[in-house]
Parts: structure tokens; C-alpha cells; sequence
């Protein structure tokens, strides 16, 4: 991995300071990709998958730089999730084996879904305590974990994604600016707002469950 980091060097060259910290092209175009990306899944464009693929593995290259274990195998994990995303906003149908619209959970899939954060986040942390040197372990892997939910519902249309990624987004700001990635702090917190706004807009195209 560090050969590649070291081959890739170009991509992580200054294109300009925030605050006293140099922000990469690397960082300047997964911010514009990822911005756009949002904007397609708020008006469930399937544009936002190929979007997301790009980004997660520009990301993954920069907070794999930064010792950001859990986050950059997140990133990994978003790529993968998008190709899945990308066939379920294609080709995926419900239960019922209807083309996928926007719809709701259950109150027993949103129990489940928090009950299996709640289980991964501490047993993630754990193993970045003791497997890695991140600084951060159990701050790291909460976003991680919530993260992979918030994508599933989003792949299937559940309108929770959008919940899940306000919480997701108000904990990354805070990790991004204790390391110093100040363009991904205003990016994730310009991703604040337009949860909520995805939350409204899927409200509008909402199909009961």
C-alpha cells in the first residue's frame, strides 16, 4: 500500500491551504465528485452510484494517508456498495418483486438496524484499538458502521438513509477536523443541510411500504 501511496504522490500534491492545512487534489476532486453525488441521490438519479464509486476510492487513498484505518476501508466497502446500488437502483425489486420506489422501514427493521450499530460500533473499535495504531479507534468506527447502514438503506430506497446520514455527518465533521482534513469537514458539514433536504424530497416521492 505505501508503494502505491508513494506512486500516487502527485494526487496528494497542495492545490491550496485551509487554515495553515494543505488541502490535496486528491481531497479537492472527491469533494466536488461526492457534492454531486448527493445531489443525484436526492433526486434518485442513478448518475450518484458511478459518482460514489469514484469518490470512495479517492477517499480511501486519502484517509489511508492519514492512518484513518476504519474510514478508509469504508471507503472500500462504498465502492463495492455502490456497484450493489447501482444494480438495485436498475435492476432491484421489493419484496413483492415491484421495481424499488422510495419507501419506509418497518418499526421493527429500524430496532434491528440501531440494535446492529449499537452491537458493530464497540466490537469495530475494539479491533482497531488492537490491530492498528489509529488514534481514534472507537471515534473512527462509529461513522464506519453507521456508514454501511445508512448505504444499504439508500440502495434500497429506504428513506431512513437520509436520518442515519445526519447523524453520520455531524460525527464525521468532528473526526475530519481533529485530523485536519478541512475540506472534508466543510463537506461533511455542508452534507448536514442536504440530508435533511433528501429526507424532504424523498418525502415527496414516498410509496407505502
Amino acid at each position: 500500500m505505501d508503494a502505491l501511496l508513494q506512486s500516487l504522490q502527485p494526487l496528494f500534491a497542495p492545490a491550496f491551504e485551509v487554515f495553515g492545512s494543505p488541502i490535496s487534489w486528491t481531497e479537492l476532486l472527491a469533494f466536488v465528485l461526492a457534492v454531486w453525488m448527493v445531489l443525484c441521490n436526492m433526486r434518485v438519479h442513478v448518475l450518484a452510484w458511478p459518482l460514489a464509486l469514484t469518490s470512495s476510492l479517492l477517499y480511501f487513498l486519502l484517509f489511508w494517508s492519514g492512518k484513518l484505518y476504519g474510514e478508509a476501508a469504508l471507503q472500500l466497502v462504498f465502492a463495492a456498495l455502490a456497484i450493489w446500488g447501482w444494480w438495485q437502483w436498475l435492476r432491484g425489486r421489493d419484496q413483492q418483486g415491484h421495481v424499488l420506489k422510495v419507501r419506509v422501514m418497518s418499526a421493527r427493521a429500524r430496532w434491528l438496524a440501531l440494535s446492529a450499530v449499537l452491537l458493530a460500533w464497540p466490537l469495530l473499535g475494539l479491533w482497531l484499538d488492537r490491530q492498528t495504531d489509529s488514534s481514534v479507534p472507537y471515534w473512527d468506527a462509529f461513522p464506519t458502521v453507521a456508514s454501511l447502514l445508512g448505504q444499504y438503506l439508500l440502495g434500497r430506497k429506504y428513506q431512513e438513509n437520509w436520518g442515519v446520514w445526519m447523524v453520520v455527518n455531524t460525527v464525521s465533521v468532528t473526526l475530519f477536523a481533529y485530523k485536519g482534513y478541512w475540506l472534508t469537514v466543510l463537506l461533511y458539514a455542508v452534507f448536514i443541510p442536504m440530508s435533511v433536504a433528501g429526507w424532504r424530497a424523498w418525502q415527496r416521492q414516498l410509496q407505502p411500504a
